[in-house]
């Protein structure tokens, strides 16, 4: 899933990337990479036991982002 926030009039331009991965291990990771559009930005996993755990918390996170107006 990726959702972007743009904003001219303020120089914001900014996106948010979500992927729900497979471990090895029979886990499930949540990546999640943010920053400014055009350059590396930051990443950061979180593990979850259950795949339906990622699930919802990719949603979550996908509701608290569009409440900050990214689409």
């Amino acid at each position: 899933m990726h959702l972007t926030r743009t904003n001219e009039g303020a120089n914001l331009y900014r996106y948010y990337r979500i992927q729900i991965v497979r471990g090895l291990f029979g886990d499930w990771g949540l990546i999640r990479e943010w920053g400014r559009i055009g350059s590396s930005g930051r990443v950061r996993t979180d593990w979850f036991d259950s795949e339906a755990d990622a699930k919802d918390a990719r949603f979550e996170l996908h509701m608290q982002k569009a409440k900050r107006g990214y689409e």
